[in-house]
C-alpha cells in the first residue's frame, strides 16, 4: 500500500472528511437562512414603500383626479430608480406608466405580488418585481412596484459566496485532515515499530511517547507500564527458572542418594532411617515449592481475598507463639506492639511473613554477634500512614551491599550455607509486603539485622478470624 492510500484509510482522516461534511451542511444551512432572512427584511421596506407611494398617488388622485394623477406618476416615472408605475382605464387600457407588458391576471392581484414585466421599447428581456395593485374611484387600476433586479443579484452573491465557501471549507478540511491523518500516522508507525520489536524479543523496547500529553501519550505510558511489568515478571520467571535448575539439583540428589542407600539397607532398623532422611529431603522439596508458588501468587496479585485486618492482634499471636521457641534455645524474647494497627490484607499472608522473619532471626541471629547477648525482639508502631512491623535480633547481620540481593529467590550469604535452608523466606516476605502496597527494609541494628515490613494503614473494624496456627506458619520458612 503507498503511503498516500494509508493516509486515506487512517481514521484521523476519515474523521476530518467526516467533520468538513457536517460543517458544510451546517454553513449552508446559515447562509440559507441568512439569505432568507435578508430577503424577507427587504421585502418588508418594498412593501411599507409601495403602501406609503399608493397612499400618495391617491392623494393625489382624489385632489385633482386623473389628470394631476397622470403628472404625478410622469414626474415619478422620469427620476432615476427601480420604481414602476402603471395606470389603467377602467377597461384596463394602459394611460401613463413604464410598463409595456405584464402577464396575465396581474392587474386582478390586490396582495403584494412578485411578478415577471417588460419595460417599453424592450421585446425580449424581463425584469421581476415586488407590485401591489390599488383600485381607485372610477374603476382605475394603479400598479406601483419595485424593480427586484437588486433582490436577485443579492441572492446569486449568497450563493456564489457559499459556494465558494464550501469548496475552501471542503479543500481545507481535507488537507487538515491530511496532515493530522500523517502526524497520527507517524506516531502509529512508530508504535507499530516498536511492538515488532518486542515481538520479536527485545523486551527493553518501549513505545515511544511524545511528550503532548495526549491520548496516544498516556496509551504508550500505560502500555509501556505494562511492559516493564511483563519484563519483571518474564525476568523473575527466568531467574526461578535458573535457580530452581541449579539451587534443586543438591536436594534432589541428596534426595536420590538416600532412596538408593535405603534400598541397598538390609538391616531393618537402618532401614527404616534412610526411609526417614527420605521423607525429610522431600518434606522439604515439597516446602520450596509451596514457597515458590506462594511468591509467584503474591507477585501476580492473584492472593486472597483482601479485608481489615487487626495487625496487632496478628503480631501478638504470632508473638506468643514464637516466645516458647525462643525460650527453648536460650533467646530472650521480647514485643512492643503498638495498639489500634488496621490494614487491609490477608491476615494468613501477614502471619507468615512475620513467622519467616522470627524464625530468620533465631536461625541467623543466634550465635550472636561478639559482645552481644542472644535475644529477638518483635515491634509494631504507627509511623505516618504506615504501620511499621519490624523483627530485631543480635547476630552478625546482612552487610548493606546485599541487603537487596538477600531478597531475590535462592539468594544465600556464605556465612548461612553451612545452615539449612534455600534462600526464600525473604524473598517471600518481600513479595507479601508488595502484595498489600508496602515494601520490606533491611536495616542495621547494630550489631545484628533489623527487618522491618512497612504496610499501608486502613481504617475499619478488623476482620475477626483464629490466630494462626503453628503448622500453619511452616509452608515457607526463611531458611
Amino acid at each position: 500500500m503507498t503511503a498516500l492510500g494509508k493516509l486515506f484509510r487512517t481514521t484521523a482522516f476519515k474523521l476530518a472528511v467526516v467533520y468538513s461534511i457536517v460543517f458544510a451542511a451546517a454553513a449552508s444551512i446559515v447562509v440559507f437562512n441568512v439569505g432568507r432572512q435578508v430577503r424577507i427584511v427587504l421585502e418588508d421596506q418594498i412593501a411599507e414603500t409601495l403602501d406609503a407611494d399608493i397612499r400618495g398617488l391617491a392623494d393625489q388622485y382624489s385632489q385633482g383626479g386623473v389628470q394631476q394623477l397622470v403628472q404625478s406618476i410622469e414626474r415619478r416615472i422620469r427620476q432615476p430608480g427601480g420604481d414602476i408605475y402603471l395606470l389603467t382605464s377602467f377597461a384596463g387600457d394602459p394611460i401613463v406608466g413604464n410598463i409595456a407588458t405584464l402577464p396575465k391576471g396581474v392587474l386582478e392581484q390586490t396582495s403584494l405580488i412578485e411578478t415577471i414585466y417588460q419595460r417599453p421599447g424592450e421585446s425580449k428581456a424581463t425584469h421581476h418585481a415586488l407590485a401591489r395593485v390599488f383600485t381607485l374611484s372610477g374603476n382605475y387600476r394603479l400598479l406601483v412596484g419595485h424593480d427586484v433586479e437588486e433582490l436577485e443579484n443579492l441572492r446569486r452573491i449568497l450563493r456564489h459566496a457559499l459556494a465558494s465557501s464550501l469548496g475552501w471549507l471542503v479543500l481545507i478540511g481535507a488537507v487538515g485532515g491530511l496532515l493530522v491523518a500523517r502526524r497520527v500516522l507517524m506516531r502509529v508507525d512508530a508504535m507499530s515499530a516498536s511492538a515488532t520489536a518486542i515481538m520479536g524479543g527485545d523486551l527493553a523496547e518501549r513505545l515511544p511517547v511524545g511528550g503532548s500529553g495526549d491520548e496516544l501519550d498516556r496509551l504508550a505510558e500505560n502500555l509501556n507500564a505494562m511492559l516493564t511489568r511483563i519484563e519483571t515478571l518474564l525476568k523473575g520467571m527466568k531467574e526461578v527458572s535458573d535457580n530452581i535448575a541449579h539451587d534443586l539439583r543438591t536436594p534432589l540428589t541428596r534426595l536420590r542418594n538416600n532412596a538408593d542407600a535405603a534400598m541397598r539397607e538390609l538391616d531393618p532398623q537402618a532401614q527404616k532411617l534412610s526411609l526417614g532422611k527420605v521423607i525429610e529431603d522431600a518434606d522439604e522439596l515439597i516446602k520450596i515449592f509451596d514457597a515458590l508458588l506462594m511468591i509467584a501468587r503474591a507477585e501476580s496479585g492473584s492472593g486472597p481475598k483482601m479485608e481489615l485486618v487487626d495487625v496487632t492482634q496478628t503480631a501478638a499471636d504470632v508473638a506468643e507463639l514464637y516466645e516458647a521457641a525462643a525460650e527453648e534455645r536460650g533467646v530472650a524474647f521480647g514485643s512492643d506492639i503498638e495498639q489500634g494497627l488496621m490494614v487491609r490484607g490477608s491476615r494468613e499472608l501477614i502471619a507468615q511473613a512475620l513467622s519467616n522473619l522470627l524464625d530468620n532471626g533465631l536461625k541467623y541471629g543466634v550465635p550472636p554477634a561478639p559482645g552481644a547477648s542472644a535475644s529477638l525482639r518483635l515491634s509494631a508502631r504507627r509511623q505516618g500512614s504506615m504501620a511499621l512491623i519490624a523483627v530485631e535480633d543480635r547476630g552478625p547481620g546482612v552487610p548493606p551491599e546485599d541487603r537487596d540481593r538477600v531478597l531475590e529467590r535462592f539468594v544465600r550469604l556464605e556465612a548461612s550455607r553451612t545452615l539449612p535452608g534455600s534462600g526464600l523466606g525473604l524473598s517471600l516476605v518481600a513479595a507479601i509486603a508488595r502484595l498489600h502496597g508496602g515494601a520490606l527494609k533491611l536495616e542495621d541494628n547494630a550489631p545484628g539485622l533489623c527487618a522491618i515490613v512497612e504496610l499501608p494503614i486502613a481504617s475499619g473494624p478488623p476482620q475477626l478470624a483464629a490466630p494462626p496456627r503453628l503448622e500453619q506458619l511452616n509452608v515457607a520458612r526463611a531458611h
